[in-house]
C-alpha cells in the first residue's frame, strides 16, 4: 500500500462513519451528500491532528513496511472523526438557528 492509498482509503472510511452516524441517529443527519461531506473533513481533521502522534501515513508505510496496528488505528480515528463531525456540525446548526430567533 501506498501513502495515498492510505489516505484514500481513510477518508473513506470517514464517509462511512458519517453516514452511519446520519442513518443510527436520525436528528443529527443531513442527507447522504450532507453526511458525506461532513465525513470527508471531519476524517481529515482528525487524521490531520493525530498525525502528529504517528498516525499518519508517512509513518504507516515508514521504510516500505506497513504497519498493521497503526493502520487499524488510523482507521478507527477516521470512522471517529466522520461520526463526531456530523454530530457537531448538527449541533452547531441548530446552535445557530436558535440565535437567530431571538
Amino acid at each position: 500500500m501506498t501513502e495515498t492509498l492510505i489516505s484514500l482509503i481513510s477518508i473513506l472510511i470517514g464517509i462511512l462513519g458519517a453516514n452511519t452516524t446520519g442513518f443510527i441517529l436520525k436528528k443529527y443527519s443531513f442527507g447522504v451528500i450532507g453526511n458525506t461531506i461532513a465525513g470527508v473533513f471531519g476524517s481529515i481533521f482528525l487524521i490531520k491532528s493525530f498525525g502528529r502522534l504517528g498516525l499518519n501515513p508517512l509513518v504507516i508505510m515508514q521504510n516500505g513496511t506497513f504497519h498493521n496496528f497503526l493502520f487499524i488505528i488510523n482507521c478507527i480515528v477516521s470512522f471517529f472523526g466522520g461520526s463526531f463531525a456530523v454530530i457537531l456540525i448538527s449541533k452547531l446548526k441548530n446552535k445557530m438557528n436558535n440565535n437567530n430567533g431571538e
